[in-house]
């Protein structure tokens, strides 16, 4: 499955929801920037996990 997020639209919603008014400088780098994340993330988020997991204990003092 190919995931590509439009990180332009977006930033732009994010900007109306903040109510934030970025720059075409500072919006340009953040989308360079998302990408990047994403592109860091992608294998943890290709990793499989079965469909059931143990769930960790819990740590009591």
């Amino acid at each position: 499955m190919d995931r590509t997020t439009d990180w332009a639209s977006y930033l732009t919603q994010m900007e109306q929801l903040l109510a934030l008014e970025l720059d075409e400088a500072r919006r340009a780098e953040l989308q360079i920037q998302l990408a990047r994340i994403a592109a860091l993330a992608a294998p943890l988020m290709a990793f499989p996990l079965d469909d059931r997991l143990e769930v960790a204990g819990v740590f009591h003092p």
